[in-house]
């Protein structure tokens, strides 16, 4: 009968069919920027170029949206290789953005027990995906004072440990360093499983580990075309030795990279002469910005080689400060709580100059 107790007993529930590991997190939250500068998410402020427009237009017109996209954008690959001298030897799969990059990796490695470990403060897509993919997860600290990476914790947590996925953010998020290159290359010798270098701030400063693929037999590196101007086309592609990738290639859900997606991107690696252009002005803007910030002596800014500053307020402020911005119309990020490290911090993305100018002005009037 089904309004019986018996029936009733056997209701699923939440909580009974849930993973308690899913339960204990909290949604990633994006804020509402509506009417506000938003400096938050480390986003490119340059829309398309007007003398781009038309062009884009008309080759998205050109698609037959009725038609299930090419499984592996042949094309986009193609281009992706050319633009970003990704080496000819070494495989390449693509995935929206590199979110899912990083979920296909660890979907592809997970076993009851495994590690994967990362560094922190860093990326909290890492842990999060960890968790859904049934991953334990293991956060190295960087050194308190510069947020540097501290070797010797990193190689004994690497020995105790044993990770099947390490991840390292080169440039870091949230903090804007670059770890030393030989430091890194240290963890990849010591390290028994995949190392990722993840690159998603390429854009923004010289160095690279795209160039050393192939030097270990475990290395990947990791990218998106987001922070070069193309948030909006969630783009994200690993490359890496061939045998790796096949693997990887496995867990990609079939179509993952949609048509409008893929005639984008390669308008837009064929123009990328202009997005070039575009990053060299947040390069620019990065510095100037600095400089005024630093001027201020009323709190520290740590170095960036990425499109955002980190900023530690003066103790106790943080909370009040962005508030502050927020009712003076500028959004940005307020870190503090978000680690133990990030006490006090908040990060700002590199805008656009007449952004930056508000933003800068903002802050004035709140501190």
């Amino acid at each position: 009968m089904t309004g019986s107790p018996a029936h009733k007993s056997m209701t699923p529930t939440v909580d009974a069919l849930v993973r308690p590991a899913i339960r204990a997190l909290r949604a990633y939250h994006v804020p509402d920027a509506t009417g506000l500068i938003k400096l938050d998410a480390m986003e490119n402020p340059f829309a398309m170029p007007d003398k781009l427009r038309q062009p884009w237009l008309a080759a998205l017109g050109e698609q037959a949206l009725n038609r299930y996209p090419d499984p592996r954008a042949s094309l986009l690959q193609t281009t992706l290789r050319a633009t970003m001298g990704i080496p000819a030897d070494m495989g390449l799969v693509l995935g929206n953005g590199s979110d899912e990059l990083i979920q296909m990796l660890a979907l592809a490695l997970t076993e009851p027990g495994r590690k994967l470990l990362s560094f922190d403060p860093g990326f909290v897509m890492y842990r999060m995906i960890a968790t859904f993919a049934g991953l334990d997860y293991v956060g190295v600290p960087l050194r308190a004072e510069d947020f540097a990476l501290d070797l010797d914790a990193a190689l004994a947590a690497i020995e105790k440990h044993r990770p099947i996925l390490t991840f390292l953010a080169y440039p870091n998020n949230p903090t804007g360093n670059l770890f030393e290159a030989d430091s890194i290359a240290r963890i990849i010798e010591a390290s028994p499983g995949l190392v990722v270098v993840d690159e998603a701030y390429a854009p923004f400063t010289d160095h690279s580990f795209l160039s050393r693929l192939g030097d270990w037999p475990n290395l990947l590196v990791l990218r998106t075309v987001s922070k070069m101007g193309l948030a909006g086309l969630r783009l994200g592609y690993l490359a890496g030795p061939a045998e790796w990738i096949g693997e990887i290639d496995k867990t990609r859900l079939p179509y993952n990279i949609n048509v409008l997606t893929q005639t984008s991107a390669v308008f837009a690696l064929r123009h990328a002469e202009v997005f070039d252009a575009q990053t060299q002005m947040i390069r620019t803007e990065r510095e100037r910005l600095a400089a005024a910030l630093m001027a201020m002596n009323a709190l520290q800014v740590y170095p960036s080689e990425a499109n955002f500053l980190l900023l530690r307020m003066p103790v106790g402020s943080a909370g009040r400060v962005f508030e502050g911005l927020k009712s003076q119309g500028v959004l940005i990020k307020n870190l503090d709580g978000a680690h133990p490290q990030l006490r006090d911090c908040l990060r700002v993305t590199v805008g656009s100059a007449d952004e930056n100018q508000a933003f800068l002005a903002a802050l004035t009037a709140v501190l």
